[in-house]
């Protein structure tokens, strides 16, 4: 499997490419970062028309921030296989494949109790939870109907 956090080769080089990104200018940070959350092909959603708010500068210099905390994170994945709750991961068929499919496939292997649903149309950007909102309630209603059915922990607490 090799790479950080059990990450693939194909996933490690997202991360890898995605570290470029945060040493580019800051003007073509948040573009390239967004790129490369994409499948390829995919168009990223329109730039708002105007300037930017003033809160998209600490967004934008977040995203060396935030690949720093993925690679130093070391996940407890002997705790999240002992999480017995049942878990939904909505995936975007048009995120990129090479980093959000392998993710829910580790989560997968790890998790006693996990659901993938994949949303063919969406990506990362474009969530379903926005776009389908009627099928992510369906999907949810059912994840906390099996939660419920879950004996609790501690009884009497």
């Amino acid at each position: 499997m090799g790479g950080r956090n059990g990450q693939d080769p194909e996933e490690a080089a997202v991360f890898d490419r995605l570290r470029a990104v945060a040493k580019l200018p800051k003007d073509q940070r948040m573009s390239a970062f967004i790129r490369g959350q994409l499948a390829d092909g995919v168009e990223p959603p329109a730039q708002p028309s105007g300037p930017p708010p003033p809160w998209m500068s600490s967004r934008v210099a977040a995203i060396g921030a935030i690949l720093a905390a993925f690679d130093s994170y070391q996940p407890d994945l002997d705790g999240l296989g002992r999480f017995e709750g049942p878990v939904y991961f909505a995936l975007g068929g048009r995120s990129n494949p090479h980093l959000y499919p392998r993710i829910a496939a580790r989560l997968a292997r790890i998790l006693p109790d996990f659901t993938l649903e994949v949303y063919e149309d969406r990506h990362h950007f474009d969530p379903p939870h926005r776009i389908e909102p009627a099928r992510v309630a369906t999907a949810l209603r059912d994840l906390w109907r099996r939660a419920e059915a879950i004996p609790p922990v501690n009884p009497g607490r």
